[in-house]
């Protein structure tokens, strides 16, 4: 803020000079004092000059609405949302949503540093504060093949971009607790500014290390004792309630007046369907209420509490010298959204965007599913035990758990099981460097008959196949292959439904109501060749990211994620 814009604001604070905007008529939930005044807000140059009766060139009235911070959704990879970020900002602004933390290892790991820029430069103009970690492991492992390398050299020259605040989720939490140079090399470079934890399951010694070399945050705790842990040893809690992965419920009794402040909600990872079905954080807000939780400190663990862990006093709390980006809703059960501002300008209004949005051009990073022509021999699993290792899928869950089975055997390889609701799975590597398959067998989705298939497969984004019939998964792999990237339904040889994604491989360049209802003809396709999840293609998405417990499927083979290490499919 320039001297000069200060003294005017000074100026309104003292009463010398009219605001802006007087936004009267309202209870101001304050996310700071945790308690709701009945009191106007004064606007001057896009900031909050003060609290009170003022003078004003424009006045609003609230009619009685509950005047908050706008939310801040301190962790999500807004590549999951299959929106181009343009759209991605329509879809969240008029719930209520002022700001995100997002990390771009989705994109970066298919189109490395020209990723992160695309998301900086696609993200610059929108009526979203969309600030950034530096994707810390790209990739995420040894054990997988992405399509870029970042090392913490390749990942400094973003440190100065004004909306880069730190290092995202450390997800290769061995290599911070044996002390791995190249990947505390990266938190070492992050200095004082915030740095992102992920460390599934990890506790006792492990967790003491990997808080000991400076990790902030956690949001992949999915227990109470978990969380707890990790809240003891110093970390913020991070609770993620996603499409997915939906930690609320387990996680919200250990939120008491006391230390609710090391704690804040996250999305990590929410499809366009359940953005624009169910909103965003708002619907999360709802949800907590609903299980009990003050709605005053709900507010804050979305608003003031991210504000002050990624550190940014800037934002979060209606007081005097913060930015003016606050939301009016109806009431504090169903958070339903009435008006949105930003520095002070209306940008929503009873769900509707009310300023334009311009997506800007994404050549930079098309044309990355580059996969050689393949046969239905390259699927087939050779026979080589009585029985072999299976993944086994948690519904509402990325944390997979692990089983054996027998399968039939066909000219001696083995062939997936309906009775068992087994299905083959591949994994097969489309960045155009090694050309590698991974195969294995997953249990839980469902599947009668067909095939479903998607390149986005975190956090490599491989292209990952699961189906009952070669031939159906080998059409399917070629209508991802033809077109781009997407997800896709086959079944007795035909596509049944199919969303392309051409910008790299994740996002759409269609509007959400497009996305939203191709995602649904898709779930609707998947429900007729017997797929039983809700959200099949967040699930599959997840069944190749070997950071999460405890097997899953690259395309090098099967990982098992406990010992952090690749294993034989034969399980005897």
């Amino acid at each position: 803020m320039t001297i000069e814009r200060r003294q005017r604001l000074l100026a309104v604070a003292r009463g010398d000079e009219p605001a802006d905007v007087l936004l009267r008529g309202g209870r101001v939930v304050n996310t700071l004092s945790y308690e709701i005044e009945a009191v106007s807000v004064a606007v001057a140059d896009g900031r909050i000059a003060g609290l009170g009766d003022y003078e004003a060139r424009e006045i609003v009235d609230l009619d009685g609405a509950f005047l908050s911070p706008s939310l801040i959704d301190g962790h999500i990879h807004i590549e999951s949302s299959l929106l181009a970020p343009a759209q991605f900002a329509r879809a969240v602004v008029p719930w209520g949503t002022g700001a995100v933390v997002c990390d771009p290892h989705e994109i970066a790991n298919v189109c490395g540093e020209a990723g992160i820029g695309y998301m900086l430069a696609a993200t610059e103009r929108v009526p979203l504060d969309v600030f950034v970690m530096l994707p810390s492991c790209v990739p995420a492992t040894h054990m997988e093949t992405a399509g870029a390398e970042l090392p913490a050299d390749r990942l400094r020259p973003f440190l100065p971009r004004p909306r880069v605040l730190g290092l995202a989720e450390v997800m290769n939490f061995p290599g911070v607790v044996f002390g791995d140079a190249s990947v505390l090399e990266k938190v070492a470079m992050a200095e004082d500014r915030p740095v992102d934890g992920h460390a599934p399951g990890v506790g006792g010694r492990w967790l003491n290390a990997y808080s000991a070399a400076g990790i902030d945050t956690d949001h992949e705790s999915s227990t109470l004792a978990e969380a707890e842990e990790k809240l003891r040893r110093g970390m913020y809690v991070l609770i993620r309630e996603g499409s997915t992965a939906r930690n609320l419920a387990a996680l919200l009794p250990l939120v008491t007046p006391a230390r609710a402040h090391r704690f804040a909600f996250v999305s990590d990872d929410r499809h366009a369907d359940d953005l624009i079905r169910e909103g965003h954080l708002n619907a999360t807000l709802t949800k907590a209420v609903a299980q009990g939780l003050d709605p005053i400190l709900a507010l804050a663990m979305a608003s003031s509490h991210t504000a002050e862990i990624f550190r940014r006093r800037d934002l979060g709390a209606i007081v005097p010298g913060r930015r003016a980006n606050v939301v009016a809703f109806k009431d504090l059960a169903s958070f339903q959204p009435l008006r949105v501002w930003r520095d002070g300008v209306l940008v929503a209004e009873r769900g509707e965007l009310t300023v334009d949005v311009a997506a800007i051009a994404s050549e930079s990073v098309r044309g990355s599913v580059r996969i050689p022509a393949l046969t239905e021999n390259d699927l087939w699993i050779p026979s080589t035990s009585k029985s072999v290792h299976v993944i086994d899928v948690i519904p509402d869950q990325i944390v997979t758990g692990k089983s054996t089975a027998e399968l039939p055997v066909r000219n001696g390889h083995w062939q997936a099981d309906a009775g068992q609701d087994i299905a083959k799975l591949v994994v097969i590597e489309r960045h155009g460097r090694s050309g590698s398959i991974g195969r294995g067998f997953v249990r839980g989705f469902g599947l009668a008959r067909g095939a479903l298939a998607s390149t986005v497969a975190h956090d490599s984004h491989n292209l990952i196949c699961a189906g009952l019939s070669d031939s159906d998964m080998l059409r399917a792999i070629r209508v991802l292959a033809d077109g781009g990237g997407g997800l896709v339904v086959v079944a007795d040889g035909r596509t049944l439904a199919h969303l392309p994604l051409p910008i790299a491989g994740l996002m759409s360049d269609q509007p959400a109501s497009t996305v939203v209802n191709a995602l649904a003809n898709l779930h609707e396709a998947a429900q007729a060749i017997g797929c039983r999840l809700s959200a099949p293609f967040m699930a599959l998405s997840f069944l190749a990211l070997p950071v999460i417990p405890h097997l899953k499927l690259t395309d090098r083979g099967l990982v098992d994620v406990d010992q952090f290490r690749l294993k034989d499919l034969a399980a005897s």
